[in-house]
């Protein structure tokens, strides 16, 4: 996907945003920004000062539940600490607003299926925030598998490993519903895999506190089994380079991203989403055939996060389907689930996924 964003007609949908932390501040606001047909017109946070520096002329309220009666909001934004998504959205949908929910989406699949249910009685639209399907890296893998240049895929393997040393005093790192790396990048992985391979017959996990001091899991290891091929995703606290993005073996040839999409790092540096080198990944896969043994570049595709929320205007518009659906959301936190009592139990789980959750990725 390139960075060409279509020109929005209608009126431009209200945007309230509840938490103004990293992620708001990195993601949500400026990919807002730059995609015609939003605008930003109240924010819940107790950061009142830092609201008004990013955003001036918004409203700041503390209370989010106040924000959800606000007049001028058609769409509210969920970025706020785990453990309060689901009530949040319960409550914005309940007042007859759109959502938008942070990953992960809730913390047990069946607070997922309850939103789920409280959207279609609201009559209105929940989504799931999963930005990382426009990731140049993903797309380029993504790209290769549907154009069959690996020939029948047998071994997946998708990491995100930092070299994060030192356990800090976040929400995320203490230990309560919701916290821990899982939650954190395991909506991302397993969301991504979902997409490729649809729902695996079988999860089992590995999860662990490897950093001195960890009081939540810094590590965790799912092996996904579908028939004969396995997909295993990664993440790690401890790992100072060397492993791949992405390697994926297919029966004539294997296909390895070594570096990850650099958009987290161009919004750091405060890259404006769109510009001319916004996406742009300096970091080709190889692909190795496997009967010549003979090495050849497959360009990085662009990577562009703005995706989710031009998906998610035409949607609102009624003109596409929503981007990612509520059962697709509810889908990876059955996974999640099962992960975590693969974990305790050391044994393979067959994942509790719905009929109408397995439909949600057919379309897909």
């Amino acid at each position: 996907m390139g960075s060409s964003v279509p020109v929005a007609t209608a009126p431009p949908i209200r945007v309230g945003l509840i938490g103004f932390g990293f992620v708001s501040k990195t993601f949500h606001v400026p990919l807002l920004q730059a995609t015609p047909g939003y605008r930003i017109t109240a924010v819940s946070s107790s950061r009142a000062p830092d609201v008004v520096a990013m955003l001036p002329g918004v409203d700041v309220v503390a209370d989010p539940k106040a924000l959800t009666m606000h007049t001028e909001i058609d769409l509210v934004v969920i970025a706020s600490p785990n453990d309060t998504h689901a009530p949040l959205a319960e409550a914005v949908m309940r007042a007859g607003r759109n959502v938008v929910v942070d990953k992960p989406f809730t913390i047990t699949v069946e607070e997922a299926r309850h939103l789920a249910t409280v959207a279609k009685e609201s009559n209105v639209l929940l989504s799931v925030f999963q930005n990382r399907r426009w990731d140049s890296d993903f797309l380029t893998i993504q790209d290769a598998i549907r154009k069959d240049l690996l020939g029948k895929v047998v071994v997946f393997e998708s990491r995100i490993d930092r070299y994060r040393p030192e356990v800090r005093e976040r929400w995320r790192e203490i230990p309560g519903p919701g916290a821990g790396l899982l939650y954190d990048l395991g909506p991302h992985l397993i969301d991504q895999t979902l997409l490729l391979f649809g729902i695996p017959d079988s999860v089992q996990a590995t999860l662990a506190g490897q950093r001195r001091g960890a009081r939540t899991d810094d590590f965790f290891q799912l092996v996904l089994s579908y028939g004969k091929m396995v997909a295993t995703l990664q993440a790690g606290s401890l790992v100072s380079g060397g492993s791949a993005r992405f390697s994926v073996h297919g029966d004539r040839a294997s296909l390895v991203k070594q570096k990850p999409d650099i958009e987290e790092d161009q919004l750091r540096a405060g890259v404006i989403p769109g510009a001319a080198e916004w996406g742009h990944d300096p970091d080709d896969a190889v692909l190795y055939d496997g009967t010549t043994g003979q090495a050849r570049t497959i360009k990085a595709a662009r990577g562009d996060q703005r995706g989710y929320y031009v998906a998610l205007r035409e949607a609102l518009n009624r003109r596409a389907p929503n981007p990612v659906t509520p059962q697709q959301g509810a889908t990876v936190m059955a996974i999640i689930e099962a992960a975590i009592r693969s974990d305790a139990n050391g044994c393979r789980v067959v994942a509790d996924i719905t009929e109408e959750e397995r439909e949600a990725w057919m379309t897909t």
